[in-house]
Order: C-alpha cells, then structure tokens, then sequence
C-alpha cells in the first residue's frame, strides 16, 4: 500500500505543477510563436495517459484549449491596437513577419470564401495561424467575430494534438518512450508541410 501512496503523491506534485505550467508555456507560445506548443499538449497526454487520476487527459484538454484562446485573443487584440495606432504595434510586426505575403494572399482569398471555417483550419495547419490572423485584421473582423471563430479552432487544435500524444502513450510501456514518440511525430507534422511546398515550388 505505500507504493500507492507514493505513487499518488507523486502525482499530485506533477499535476500542481504541470498543469500551471503547460498553461503558461501554452499561452506564452500563442503570444510569441517560437515555443513548440504542439509537442508540449502531446507530452501533456502522454504523461496524463500513465496517470491513474481519472480527469488527467480532459485537465491537459481544457488546460491547452483554453490557454491557446486567451493567448489568441490577447494576440489579436494586440494587432488591432496595432492596426489603429500612428505608429502601429511590435505585435502587429511580429505578425507580419512570421506571414509570408505569399501565404497572406492566400489566407485573404480563403477568408474571404470560407470565412469563420478557415480559423479552424488554420489552427491545424504547421505555421497556418498567423497568416489567417493578420488576414482577419486586415479585413477588420471585430474581436467578437474572432474570438467565436477561435474557439472551436483551439478545441479542434488541443483535441488532435493530445490524440497524437494518447496515441505515443499507448504505443509504449514507459512514459518517456510515448514522449519521445510523440514529440517525433509531432516535428514531422511540422516540418513536411514546409518540406512539401519547397519541392513544389523546386520543380
């Protein structure tokens, strides 16, 4: 019996910290995208898989999707204040700079057919948040309109992100195995979308 006390104290540790932790390291990706926030939901899941408390995955669920909403919203907020201001935003220019003027024509024309459906998509896609982002400021969608089309892109994001994880944590008896497994898997689906345009664009 102490092993399970142990065991369940351990992970009452990981839980107060880790939770807090994946929110802010989420939030932060969203606001500042250099942090890999993908591979850190997955490894989330897979650590929440190999728990023995019953609510672990759906925490790491309403933890990531709400993190990567606020930090969203926060993030276009910023833009808009960058778009009406004289001198504009560093927010704004870190958008800009990270949205190809190829990719933003694209996400306009996509916008401007599909609409709320192509945040969704975007979500989704390696480097697709940005470009729809800045073509939504561009077409001056109110916060409002942004942030009812955010939501189910954050849910749909957290949800694939932390199937990939399940899926590493199922495929191997100890946690860090399913980690590495599941940070693999998901830099491939980073990067083969990059690796595929370039050699469309090559021949």
């Amino acid at each position: 019996m102490s092993w399970l006390a142990a065991a369940s104290t351990t992970e009452s540790t990981q839980q107060a910290i880790g939770y807090p932790t994946l929110f802010v390291l989420v939030l932060l990706g969203a606001l500042v995208p250099v942090v890999p926030t993908g591979a850190l939901v997955s490894t989330a899941a897979v650590v929440a898989f190999h728990q023995t408390a019953p609510f672990a995955l759906a925490m790491v669920f309403v933890t990531a999707s709400l993190a990567a909403f606020l930090g969203d919203v926060t993030l276009y907020w910023l833009g808009r204040r960058g778009m009406g201001s004289r001198n504009g935003s560093r927010w704004l220019e870190a958008i800009r700079s990270r949205a190809p003027e190829e990719r933003l024509e694209r996400a306009q024309a996509k916008l401007a057919e599909h609409g709320v459906a192509v945040l969704v998509v975007s979500r989704l896609v390696p480097a697709g948040r940005l470009p729809v982002m800045l073509a939504c400021l561009l077409a001056k969608w109110p916060m409002r309109r942004f942030a009812r089309g955010n939501l189910p892109a954050c849910l749909a994001w957290a949800v694939t992100y932390q199937l990939i994880g399940i899926l590493g944590g199922s495929l191997f008896p100890e946690p860090w195995q399913g980690v590495v497994a599941a940070v693999a898997l998901t830099l491939l689906i980073s990067v083969v979308p990059g690796l595929w345009r370039r050699v469309r664009a090559a021949r």
